[in-house]
């Protein structure tokens, strides 16, 4: 015998906003074998998480906004005052130096108390390799000691000689003048570029998004314990809340916090700054993409509050693999830009998109596919970096068909 249409209630919980709530029913049937015969049916409780996201990255908590990620502005105004210090002959290697690693020395007197630096976050994850950072200091040192001099001295550039060289159009006006070195680099492209890679990605995807660094904080976000503070007396914010927020810095730390896209006129092409490239990617190769980057940097952040961590880290996810597409779409795409201009004769052209290039191709060993892997590993990118610099003269040996093949081989290696 069967007995049937035994209901019962369970309750659902949606969080508007992340923070208020209010109580839904949902009629449940369980049915439950007694004997063979026998069908009973046992009350069951239900419990889901349903949640209305805000619009916007924004957070708040008795009324407080809980997102706060200074540290990450700070040192992206330090990159992007690097970039251009980086093709400036009159800076000093100490200089430079100074403002790399001790995070001092920079035009913005609030940038020198900040207490943040750039070059300790430099491939500085755990799945970074140690011989990422030195490249970026041996970076400084050839401006500084090689190029700078020679810009200075009035050398004419050519392959295997360091100094400054200008295109000629067809129509005999000048066109782009370049800074570079004996083997063509022109270095303050391959430093701003490698920083977007093995400083912003890294930093986004292999620390603060990482599974290890929000799940080491997930005691004292279950228990509610506030390890941070904005700008309040009191503690109010928890860490693997202010964990995502850095994340979520890194990317729009020189941006609007209310808007996917660029928000502001100071995220355009003088700066160092992953967003810009993102806003590229979004325009051309894959539109919608800051859009769902954003979107889910808020979910991930809904989840945290809700304490949902199998969504969080489904959001990290999306956060991660999209956000590695960038390099991978720049790193193809400037070997393929290099290798037209040098079929068209325009080598300031050239050496100008081969060390964008060249700095994304740095990236990739920092990426996340959809499975979490790497779009290369490092010994990869070494590889691939050392066909790219063969030879005494570098950039100059190289040829249309060695470029294209390269960018081949990265599109093969990301799938875009």
């Amino acid at each position: 015998m069967k007995i049937k249409n035994l209901m019962i209630v369970g309750t659902a919980t949606i969080f508007f906003s992340c923070t208020e709530t209010e109580t839904i029913t949902e009629i449940v049937e369980v049915e439950k074998i007694v004997t063979e015969t026998v069908t009973v049916t046992e009350t069951e409780t239900v419990t889901k998480n349903i949640y209305i996201l805000p619009e916007e990255y924004s957070f708040t908590r008795n009324g407080l906004q809980t997102v706060y990620y200074t540290g990450q502005t700070a040192r992206l105004k330090m990159a992007t005052e690097l970039k251009g210090h980086m093709n400036d002959n009159s800076k000093t290697k100490d200089q430079l130096d100074t403002m790399f690693n001790s995070g001092t020395g920079f035009t913005d007197s609030t940038l020198d108390s900040s207490g943040k630096k750039v070059g300790n976050k430099t491939a500085s994850s755990p799945v970074a390799s140690a011989t990422v950072k030195p490249l970026f200091d041996g970076w400084i040192e050839d401006f500084t000691s090689n190029v700078a001099p020679a810009v200075s001295a009035g050398t004419t550039a050519s392959s295997g000689v360091a100094g400054s060289y200008t295109d000629t159009k067809d129509d005999g006006t000048t066109g782009r003048t370049v800074k570079v070195n004996a083997k063509g680099f022109e270095l303050n492209q391959i430093f701003s570029k490698g920083l977007i890679g093995a400083f912003q990605v890294d930093q986004i995807v292999n620390n603060y998004l990482s599974f290890s660094k929000l799940d080491g904080a997930r005691e004292d976000n279950d228990n509610g314990v506030y390890g941070y503070k904005n700008d309040q007396a009191e503690n109010y914010i928890t860490k693997m809340e202010h964990y995502w927020d850095e994340g979520f810095g890194y990317l729009y730390g020189l941006d609007s916090q209310f808007k996917p896209g660029l928000g502001d006129a100071a995220t355009g092409k003088d700066t160092a700054n992953l967003n810009y490239y993102l806003n590229k990617v979004n325009s051309k190769e894959e539109p919608g993409i800051s859009q769902k980057i954003y979107d889910a940097f808020i979910a991930g952040r809904a989840a945290i509050v809700a304490k949902d961590y199998d969504e969080r880290d489904k959001q990290a996810g999306i956060v991660s693999a999209e956000i590695s597409k960038v390099i991978g779409y720049k790193a193809e795409s400037y070997l393929r830009d290099g290798a037209e201009d040098i079929t068209n004769g325009m080598w300031a052209d050239a050496h100008h998109a081969l060390s964008e290039g060249y700095g994304f191709i740095l990236g990739l060993q920092f990426t996340k596919n959809s499975e979490g892997n790497p779009y290369m590993t490092n010994e990869e990118v070494n590889s691939m970096l050392d066909r790219l610099s063969a030879g005494d003269g570098g950039f100059w040996e190289r040829t249309p068909e060695e470029l294209t093949t390269m960018a081949d081989e990265i599109a093969q290696a990301t799938g875009l």
